[in-house]
């Protein structure tokens, strides 16, 4: 048998067992339609869509099927910033109110940096005293982050933002004196060839556009409506296919775009103003999935998830858009990784565990953490750094109800990964399953002598 031959049998066998894996899981989380890529280097290995793309209609999914974003899609607005500061138009390091004046007051510590990284301290604007159902201006937006006080001086802390995508959007407007999505379609877009990607519109005719939904009561819903230019901030408004993506990730692999020491800096963990790192960069997350390095991040918006991953030592690329607002993509495409490559099997997959073991159980771990985080085996930079929200998370996850399994521990030190200043020698995991169906998996990093450094979790 010749070694083509035996390449495409593998690569056979291999789109098999994951067109049964997304299938199994469109059924599990009631997901009306789903499109996924998957590359090994440059080669699409897969690239096909699954179930309705609209379910009124009974239109098929398809590769060219086009989803809305959401957050995926700050890595493009970070793409763009990085290119405008290899064009010597702005530099990282720049304090936002040079653009900005109406936040002199509030803004002088934030530079273009901290809003990339999530570190600016910016409150989110969607929060309760939000109208997702009336038209603001652009500078309406910027007016409106701009009269609220920061959440923590910037650089303190690490917590995501979307106001601050918002205003970067509105900083590449100043900078430039042109809308963000136009220099998306002209900087990025067309050079690449992703003739269906865009910024979104209610209005206008898109062909292969997939119908957004949620499930309300067990029922399929369509998604609820938001005001037009809610659909144009650079937070996670674009239209995407996998085919399209599937462009932008070869031209990542070859560094075309944005450059390769922009990318660099990119995929960079972000250096908090203590000295402490956290696994965030430029619109990318870099936590590690097992033993292996990750690039990734997700996107949720208005009855869509969208999710894209890179693992650059076995050289795949995973993407995952899906039609329903409680579809967890996350937990679907780290599950086709490790279909691909065994040492990347998801913590909600592992299926039988040895060896190590931390010397307190991750459930006793996670309760602590929320009922007397004083007290907790954490490390002192980790207790810093809970929030009031966080300490929330930690407390659902602990309620008496869910279910617990160990999913086994990893060594990572070949990584240099550390998580808020803390060199982590230790990754290990569990999932808690909830009685209505799927749950939360949760990694936890631990330094050489056990004390935990953070934790890291996502639904599936």
């Amino acid at each position: 048998m010749t070694t083509l031959l035996l390449s495409l049998l593998l690569i056979a066998q291999d789109t098999g067992s994951i067109n049964r894996f997304i299938q199994a899981e469109m059924e599990r989380q009631h997901i009306p339609g789903l499109s996924v890529a998957v590359l090994s280097g440059d080669r699409v290995v897969l690239s096909r869509g699954y179930g309705f793309a609209n379910v009124e209609l009974r239109v098929p999914a398809s590769d060219s099927t086009v989803y809305q974003s959401g957050s995926m899609g700050k890595q493009f607005t970070a793409a763009l910033v990085e290119m405008l500061v290899d064009r010597h138009r702005l530099r990282l390091d720049d304090s936002i109110v040079r653009w900005f004046p109406e936040g002199a007051g509030v803004w002088q510590e934030i530079t273009v940096r901290r809003l990339l990284t999530h570190t600016a301290g910016v409150a989110e604007y969607t929060d309760s005293t939000f109208d997702y159902r009336k038209d603001y201006t652009e500078d309406e937006l910027v007016k409106f982050a701009a009269a609220r006080p920061l959440d923590f001086r910037p650089g303190e802390r690490w917590s995501y933002s979307n106001t601050g995508y918002v205003l970067l959007g509105a900083l590449i407007h100043r900078v430039t004196g042109r809308f963000y999505g136009d220099l998306l379609r002209d900087s990025v877009f067309g050079p690449l060839g992703m003739r269906d990607s865009r910024v979104i519109s209610e209005a206008d005719i898109v062909p292969n556009r997939a119908a957004g939904y949620r499930l309300v009561d067990g029922a399929l819903k369509n998604q609820e409506w938001v005001a037009p230019t809610l659909n144009t901030t650079a937070d996670g408004a674009l239209y995407f296919t996998v085919r399209d993506l599937t462009r932008w990730a070869i031209a990542l692999n070859h560094a075309r775009m944005p450059s390769p020491a922009a990318l660099d800096t990119a995929w960079t963990p972000v250096r908090l103003s203590d000295g402490a790192t956290y696994p965030y960069g430029f619109g990318w997350f870099l936590l590690p999935q097992r033993d292996q390095r990750r690039i990734s991040h997700t996107g949720s918006w208005q009855g869509f998830k969208t999710a894209i991953a890179r693992y650059p030592k076995p050289g795949l690329t995973v993407i995952v858009l899906a039609n329903l607002a409680e579809a967890q993509v996350g937990a679907i495409a780290y599950g086709i990784a490790g279909l691909l490559e065994s040492a990347l099997q998801p913590p909600h997959l592992v299926t039988a565990t040895s060896g190590r073991q931390p010397p307190v159980p991750i459930p006793t771990l996670l309760h602590s953490i929320a009922v007397k985080p004083d007290s907790a085996a954490i490390t002192p930079r980790f207790r810093r750094f809970l929030s009031p929200d966080l300490i929330d998370w930690y407390r659902a996850l602990a309620a008496e109800q869910r279910q617990w399994s160990f999913a086994g521990c990893d060594v990572i030190t070949s990584l240099g990964f550390s998580y808020l200043g803390s060199p982590v020698t230790y990754a290990c995991h569990a999932r808690s399953a909830r009685p209505s169906g799927g749950g939360t998996a949760v990694t936890v990093f631990y330094t050489a002598d056990w004390r935990a450094a953070g934790v890291e979790g996502y639904g599936y």
